[in-house]
């Protein structure tokens, strides 16, 4: 957790919505010099920081609406910080909640020095990023397709597929398979479908991939030479790390990832893990953490390759519990970090990639 100390004659607090915001300003010795409600436009917020602009910064909490603000605040030269939303608790902690009182909380929090940092993303690189994230809903979208058909062919009893429907060659005679002209007709459909999203994600992944070559073709070249790294997961890599220099070491990559359980301790006693929503679950996903991602470190460097068959040739205990074999979950885990590093270094050297991790 990183806070925002810097000191400012002047601290401005918005409660950020769709279509309103509630600007809360206040001085260097907490007394408010302005609280009210207005327009999310802005010239409304414009006018109400300009008898504030010599020494004033202006914090929102995260939501998904800070692009604008966030923009607007970089072409006027005004501070601009990003509040992380899990961290502030003491937003949503009081008797009482609205926007009024959540604009005075932002406020106080910046100027108490308490107010958690996110990262503001850059703004030439954020709507590719959300394209990558689209693309990512469309292959959430495919697989329910495919999961479809597959559970309607059980559904009547018949024997599996030959091969694997997601690739277009084995599809052939699928929907002869269904003597119902019902269920050949949603067959039908759910095949048409599937594809459908494979053109449109072959366009979507050629117009990211231009654009990555635009933004940074080094960083991108680096990320492909690491052994398990593909293309879709350089990509994701390159976009959703942003600047590789707001992480001071590899462990704070490997947290942002969602790779390290946090530990919950007091007077010596632990009360578990925690933590385990805050991060960047779009890098976790990337990651090998089960079996069934073997097409990423599992099966490619030989260190991975050498660990998986290890582990899965003859169970040995694992450090937190000598009496329970480490498996291919506990390989997975191993994988996913080495991948991680090797990612980090990558990205942050301009040279060959740590190769032993």
């Amino acid at each position: 957790m990183r806070f925002y100390t810097n000191a400012h004659t002047f601290y401005c607090g918005i409660d950020l919505h769709a279509r309103s915001m509630y600007v809360c300003i206040i001085d260097h010795q907490g007394e408010v010099r302005l609280h009210r409600n207005m327009k999310a436009e802005p010239e409304p917020l414009l006018d109400a920081l300009a008898p504030f602009r010599d020494d004033i910064v202006v914090g929102v909490e995260c939501i998904f609406t800070w692009y604008w603000l966030a923009d607007l605040c970089d072409q006027q030269a005004v501070p601009f910080i990003l509040g992380h939303a899990l961290y502030m608790k003491a937003v949503h902690g009081g008797k009482a909640k609205n926007d009024r009182i959540d604009s005075r909380k932002i406020a106080a929090l910046i100027r108490g020095g308490t107010f958690p940092t996110a990262c503001v993303y850059p703004a030439a690189m954020r709507a590719t990023r959300d394209l990558l994230r689209r693309r990512n809903n469309l292959t959430r979208k495919r697989a329910e397709l495919i999961s479809h058909v597959q559970n309607t062919n059980s559904q009547y009893n018949m024997e599996p597929f030959a091969g694997k429907i997601a690739y277009a060659a084995d599809r052939d005679g699928v929907i002869e398979r269904f003597a119902d002209p019902n269920v050949r007709m949603s067959v039908t459909v759910d095949l048409e479908l599937i594809s459908r999203l494979d053109a449109v994600k072959k366009k979507l992944e050629l117009h990211i991939l231009h654009n990555a070559r635009r933004h940074d073709p080094q960083a991108l070249h680096l990320l492909r030479t690491v052994p398990g790294i593909g293309p879709i997961i350089s990509l994701v890599i390159l976009y959703e790390i942003g600047d590789i220099d707001r992480f001071e070491r590899v462990q704070d990559f490997a947290s942002y990832a969602r790779l390290v359980k946090c530990a919950k301790e007091s007077a010596g006693k632990r009360h578990g893990t925690g933590g385990a929503k805050i991060g960047n679950a779009r890098l976790k996903w990337r990651s090998p953490r089960r079996p069934s991602c073997s097409s990423g470190a599992i099966r490619r460097g030989w260190r991975s390759r050498r660990s998986w068959r290890r582990s899965t040739a003859r169970p040995r205990p694992c450090r937190s519990s000598p009496t329970s074999p480490a498996g291919p979950s506990t390989t997975c885990c191993g994988a996913a970090r080495r991948l991680i590093w090797r990612g980090f270094w990558a990205h942050e050297r301009e040279g060959a990639v740590q190769p032993h991790v």
